[in-house]
Order: structure tokens, then sequence, then C-alpha cells
């Protein structure tokens, strides 16, 4: 029996990690205040690490933490002591990006399992293997590699090792995220966790002997947006990836909103599960719901990424395509009641739709509902105001409302 494939969710902050949990992640992938390739979430600080590790476990769900930044000379003084405090604190594995940041992986937290960062880049078994001999038990493929290019990893790459992809979420247009434009534009290092995200500005192109004159880099027969890459959704090949031998499914977005991690977990979790309930049949397809569940978050226009040939992947919009928002988060159930905490204004009369942990989402209109001491009102308008809802049934603390938009 093929044993099921991890769902590897992305957490940025203590809520993303509490959203991970309920809606049904293996395991979280976070970082520290130092050494992850991703300054813009708040990250975790080394007493808050320690709290989400001892959350995770109680939920049975393992912690991976990112040291995958490029280390300079001066980061390498300082990693010892912060290897050793992650193995003290029980985290599961070391996502890393280094050579010498792996040797000192083994020296300082031997306990801890090591998987290589997307970031070095591999994209064949014999690289694998040398990693593998290294003492790496995981490698997370280059983003650039076929299907084809995956299974052959998975094949011959040594038994011992895990195989790790990305399944859903941004690209880079750096090769597996190693990019300068960044670092080269504004200063900010992409390699050091300091991305300017760069590729999504909008670009012009003037001659050097024509300054006047100012051409648009515009998509047509001729020519294509050069930097701004869609999104990966790889929702509906899980089965192929799986088949292939593909260990644990990574989603891309420590820096998203909690909705993000919860609809992508929730629906890569369900995927998944029908998967192996259908009996790994390699021409399984997820129910049609899964799949529209990805396109109410935030995400631009959405492709299979490398997977099945040259990609048409660049994008002519940097923005973001958002229908969706969170009114209101569950915290509790008595009496009858959910009680609520509004994250966007809402109103009687609003058609709201309730995201239930591993279940399908559905709709509910709104017919009442009071303050926090009992008084009717028609609307929420306040950030964070107590809500009590009349409601049928009791859901998990965390659970989600959402509204078109």
């Amino acid at each position: 029996m093929m044993k099921r494939p991890e769902i590897l969710a992305p957490v940025g902050d203590a809520e993303r990690l509490d959203a991970a949990l309920l809606y049904g992640a293996d395991a979280v992938y976070l970082a520290g205040q130092q050494f992850g390739m991703r300054a813009a979430p708040s990250n975790f600080t080394e007493e808050e690490l320690a709290a989400a590790v001892q959350k995770a476990h109680a939920a049975g769900v393992r912690v991976h933490v990112t040291v995958n930044v490029l280390p300079r000379g001066r980061d390498m003084e300082m990693l010892p002591s912060y290897l050793a405090y992650l193995q003290e604190i029980g985290v599961d594995a070391l996502i890393l990006a280094d050579l010498g940041a792996m040797a000192l992986a083994r020296q300082y937290a031997p306990n801890v399992e090591q998987h290589v960062s997307t970031q070095m880049g591999v994209v064949n078994y014999e690289t694998a293997r040398v990693l593998y001999e290294m003492g790496a038990k995981r490698v997370v493929l280059a983003r650039e590699l076929s299907m084809e290019e995956v299974a052959e990893i998975c094949a011959k790459a040594p038994s011992g090792l895990e195989v790790e992809c990305f399944v859903h979420g941004a690209m880079c247009m750096g090769f597996s995220g190693r990019c300068m434009l960044s670092t080269y534009l504004t200063g900010r290092d992409s390699n050091h966790g300091e991305c300017a995200q760069s590729c999504r500005w909008k670009y012009r192109i003037i001659e050097e002997k024509r300054p006047d004159a100012i051409y648009g880099v515009e998509q047509d027969e001729t020519g294509t947006y050069f930097f701004n890459a869609k999104d990966l959704n790889m929702l509906d090949h899980v089965a192929e990836l799986a088949t292939v031998g593909v260990r644990s499914f990574k989603i891309e977005g420590r820096a998203k909103a909690p909705y993000y991690v919860a609809v992508t977990t929730n629906a890569y979790r369900q995927a998944v599960d029908g998967f192996m309930a259908s009996g790994c049949a390699p021409d399984y397809r997820p129910e049609p719901w899964l799949s529209e569940e990805l396109y109410t978050i935030s995400h631009r226009p959405y492709s299979t990424g490398f997977y099945y040939g040259h990609p048409d992947q660049h994008t002519a919009s940097n923005s973001y395509i958002r229908n969706w928002q969170v009114v209101a988060i569950v915290k509790g159930y008595e009496n009858g009641e959910l009680l609520l905490e509004q994250r966007n204004r809402f109103c009687v009369g609003d058609t709201l739709t309730v995201l239930p942990p591993l279940e399908k989402p559905y709709d509910i209109m709104v017919a009442s509902m009071t303050d926090g001491e009992g008084e009717s009102i028609d609307c929420a308008p306040h950030p964070q105001m107590a809500v009590r809802l009349p409601f049928d049934r009791e859901l998990p603390i965390g659970t989600m409302f959402r509204r078109k938009v």
C-alpha cells in the first residue's frame, strides 16, 4: 500500500499555525527571526518557536524550520547556537540550502532531520544521492523539473531519501528562487530573506540613443512579460505526483494570510485523502469543488509550472485576484449560539459561506445576531468585535466564515 503523501503547510505566525493545524496539515514549515528566506512575515521568536513546536506536536503535526538563507561569514558565527536551540525544543527537521550549514547542523543538531531546500537546485538523482550520503533525509526538488524528471529522481535516488515537491503557490523567475534582481535594484538581498518582489514590477524599455521613446513590454505574438510568473496549482495532479513517488506536497506561502493557509491546506488534504480512498487509482481526480476552492483565495492566474513541458508561465498583471474575504472566526459555542470574532463587516441578510475543517463549505443566510452583550444588532461593523450567531451545530474554534465581495 502506498504511503499517504504529507501535506506540508506554510506558517508565518501563530494565527497561520492555528489555521494549518485545524485544516489538516501533516507538517508545517516556519522560521525564526533569522536565517529564513522570508523576512516579510513576523515569524517566530525563540520562545514562540518552542510554543509552536509544543502545540503542533500535541496535534500530531511535525515542524520543519527554514534555515535556508545563503549564509555569509557573519552568519556562520551565529548558526551553531541557533541550531542547538532548535534541537533542544524538539524541531523535527531543518530546511537547509548551504553545504556549510548542513555541516554545522550535523555537529550542533545531529538529532534533527536535514531537508535540502529547493534553493540548492537539486535536478538529478546523483546530486540527491550525494546529499543523502552527507546526511540529508529529504530533498526539496528544483521547481523547474518536468514530471518525468521528478519520476526519475524518485526512482533512482536512495530508498531512504524522501522527495518533496512544491504543489501550490507563487513561482519565482530566478532558478529555484536564486534571484539577484531584488539585490541589484534595491539592495535587498533576495537570498537572505529580503526579496522586494522586483519581478512583479511594471517595466518599460528605453533604447540608449532614443531616451524619449519609452516602449512597453507587452505580451503578443512577438514577445511577452519577462519576469512576472503565474501561480502554481497542481491539485488536479496529486495522483500522478504520489504515483511517481513524491513523499511530501509543499504549499508555498509563509507570507500569505491565514485564510490562504486554511483553504489550500484543506483542499490538498481532502484531495490526497480522496486519492488514498480510491485505492491510489492513477487516474483519480479530486472533486470539482476542491479545485473551485483554490479560486476563492488571493492568487494570480494559475498554471502547472514546469511539470508538463515548457510552461505558459508569465502573466501580464502583477496584482492578485481577490474575490472573497473572511468576515468572522469561531471562538466558541454556547447555548445554541456560535461566538464569533469579526474580521470584516457583515450584516443580517448577508449570505455567508462556512468553512468547516475537512468538509465541503456551505452557505448560510444571517437571519439574526447579537453583540457580545446579547443586544440585537443589524451589522457587525467593528474590527474584532464579539458577535453571537444562532447556529444549529458546534464548530471547531478557528473555523472561518467568508463572503464574496
